[in-house]
């Protein structure tokens, strides 16, 4: 019974974003911080899934843009673009999104596991899916969307 009340009890803070017409979450704990669109240098022979490289206060950050991660189709940055700066297996890498959101907390109960294709992502990024009011919040596993090849071709980047 204590067990059941812990669980109902246990909150996730999130930070929410949007890619095209979905609405994502991740760990706030993993969530260095955010920023506005820098501009991106390109790297040459980088892997296809790197944009290319910033400079944020003298540190060079590989940038991802999750559109191309998750197959979907090209869009221009604008005004709400951000940069989510993350920690990935001690490599620290930025995310390109069409928006952030704002920072939630949601009860741990309301969060159920994935099925296997969710709006169009492959459920292995995938480590739930919470349910608020009338939205869902695709929750996504950050250690999951490199692979241990990705990531090392990242070192070299």
């Amino acid at each position: 019974m204590k067990e059941n009340t812990k669980r109902e009890k246990e909150i996730l803070q999130l930070v929410t974003f949007g890619i095209g017409e979905e609405e994502f979450g991740v760990d706030i704990l993993k969530v260095q911080e955010i920023i506005r669109m820098l501009n991106i240098t390109k790297v040459p022979n980088a892997p296809d899934f790197v944009e290319g490289v910033i400079n944020l206060r003298g540190k060079v950050i590989p940038i991802l843009d999750l559109r191309k991660r998750f197959k979907l189709k090209a869009k221009e940055y604008d005004k709400n673009t951000r940069i989510i700066v993350i920690e990935i297996n001690n490599t620290v890498v930025g995310f390109v999104v069409d928006a952030v959101f704002e920072v939630l907390r949601i009860p741990k109960d309301t969060v159920e596991p994935p099925s296997p294709v969710v709006a169009g992502v492959d459920s292995e990024y995938i480590s739930g899916v919470g349910k608020l009011d009338n939205r869902l919040l695709i929750l996504l596993d950050l250690d999951k969307l490199l692979t241990h090849k990705e990531q090392e071709e990242l070192s070299q980047v």
